[in-house]
């Protein structure tokens, strides 16, 4: 293989903790509800998250409404009524997006990993599946938005991982061949098997089994950065 030119990631889970601001945001939004965080409906509601963004992603309903449905889906199993009209779930959802927002945070170490990949010559490339606004929203709150010569987005660019043509797309943003660059993600058929099928190199990563100073060094070695003492 050639020589890397540059270092693409995902946003979700990789650069930014997802989960976390998700966790902390529907604590605080079932509290406000009166409605116990027990794990059970913590559970429930990253279930629902994954099965209808997933439904999102899929182009089989739209972004309010995967919304909408999460509600529909975890609330009332919780014994809470819940609105019947959509202006009424959207003022819901909106008051966990408050509590979510509210707890936004990069993972410790992914801007000086990123700063330090540009030092050492890579360009830098963002990949991520999810709405235009949101996402681009998350970089400015963290400070990451500064950090990378190419962004896409799935809504903008019109591909979502795993399709290879979302990879494709962000090589050329970077003006790049896609042998030339590596992929990290946190998510093996969508990050990783994406990625390798546009011919890139790919790299999982995983937040909860290893810190900042392992993620760093890994992705180093990965992209044949020499010295990563």
């Amino acid at each position: 293989m050639g020589a890397l030119r540059a270092v693409c990631f995902d946003l979700d889970d990789t650069l930014f903790d997802h989960r976390g601001a998700a966790r902390a945001g529907v604590t605080t939004f079932l509290q406000s509800q009166g409605l116990p965080p027990t794990e059970s409906a913590l559970d429930a509601w990253f279930a629902a998250e994954d099965e209808h963004f997933e439904r999102w992603r899929a182009g089989l309903v739209s972004f309010p409404e995967q919304r909408r449905a999460r509600l529909r889906t975890v609330l009332p199993a919780l014994g809470h009524r819940t609105p019947t009209h959509d202006d009424g779930l959207d003022a819901l959802f909106d008051s966990y997006l408050r509590a979510y927002r509210a707890s936004w945070r990069a993972f410790p170490g992914s801007l000086s990993l990123l700063e330090e990949l540009r030092t050492r010559g890579y360009r830098l490339g963002l990949l991520t599946n999810g709405s235009e606004g949101q996402q681009r929203d998350k970089l400015a709150q963290t400070g990451l938005d500064v950090a990378f010569d190419a962004v896409c987005v799935s809504e903008q660019i019109g591909f979502q991982k795993p399709d290879r043509r979302a990879f494709l797309a962000v090589a050329r943003a970077l003006g790049i061949e896609a042998a030339e660059c590596l992929f990290v993600g946190d998510d093996l058929e969508r990050d990783v098997e994406g990625a390798r099928s546009a011919g890139m190199r790919a790299l999982l990563v995983d937040h909860d089994v290893t810190d900042a100073a392992s993620t760093r060094t890994a992705v180093l070695r990965a992209a044949g950065a020499g010295d990563v003492a």
